[in-house]
């Protein structure tokens, strides 16, 4: 079933690509593997996938120790994270999507300069608003870049966003395209880390590189 799953993400990304007028290597797939078992990672690892994104700070450590044999994997977390995890997140994750304050950064920056790590990191932005979502207002992402510029362990990659549920893909599209436009005013190198099962094709349109797909590789959870 994975395997199928993924053939069909592909196929549906490359179209999407298609139409952006871009290539799929462009494109990083993130498979999002919260509540999912090591025996289903292992299948979407032998499927050729090796990032994998992970929401809980203790289910991420579990499954790492699991798959650190694993050569070649990329760890992101996708989840919030509190400043009190900062320390066991900067051991594992290769890039963290989810930096929505200087707080945040300035731990961030002090647990990995422990450890000689340059920690990559991505800024979460609240496009829609949404007071049940987290990360920085949009108007005030920018500053936050330039104040987090200074630290020396801590490196910023991109933006991300979490887009809000719609029963229709189209309905979130200027919600993707606002943080495209933000991008573009600060850095068009910047990664975008924006689009799940539901709206990835839409996503990409508007300019994501990087999507964070669970259900649509694994099946809905039981």
């Amino acid at each position: 079933m994975i395997r199928d799953n993924l053939d069909k993400i592909r196929l549906r990304i490359d179209l999407a690509c298609s139409k952006a007028g871009k290539k799929i290597e462009q494109v990083t797939l993130v498979a999002v593997t919260k509540n999912r078992a090591i025996s289903e990672i292992k299948e979407a690892i032998a499927c050729g996938l090796s990032e994998i994104g992970e929401n809980k700070i203790q289910e991420a450590l579990l499954k790492f120790n699991e798959l650190n044999q694993v050569l070649g994997l990329k760890w992101h977390l996708i989840g919030h994270l509190q400043t009190n995890k900062v320390k066991e997140a900067i051991k594992i994750f290769d890039l963290i999507h989810s930096v929505d304050s200087l707080k945040l950064a300035q731990e961030i920056n002090k647990q990995a300069e422990k450890i000689n790590k340059l920690q990559r990191v991505l800024i979460e932005v609240n496009v829609s608003g949404e007071e049940s979502k987290f990360g920085i207002r949009l108007e005030d992402s920018a500053d936050l870049i330039t104040q987090i510029s200074v630290l020396q362990n801590i490196k910023v990659l991109g933006l991300m966003t979490v887009a809000p549920i719609v029963d229709d893909p189209e309905k979130v599209r200027p919600y993707f395209r606002r943080l495209k436009e933000l991008r573009d005013s600060i850095n068009t190198s910047y990664i975008l880390s924006m689009g799940m099962t539901d709206d990835f094709e839409v996503a990409i349109e508007e300019g994501a590189t990087l999507v964070r797909i669970g259900t649509a590789i694994f099946g809905a959870r039981v």
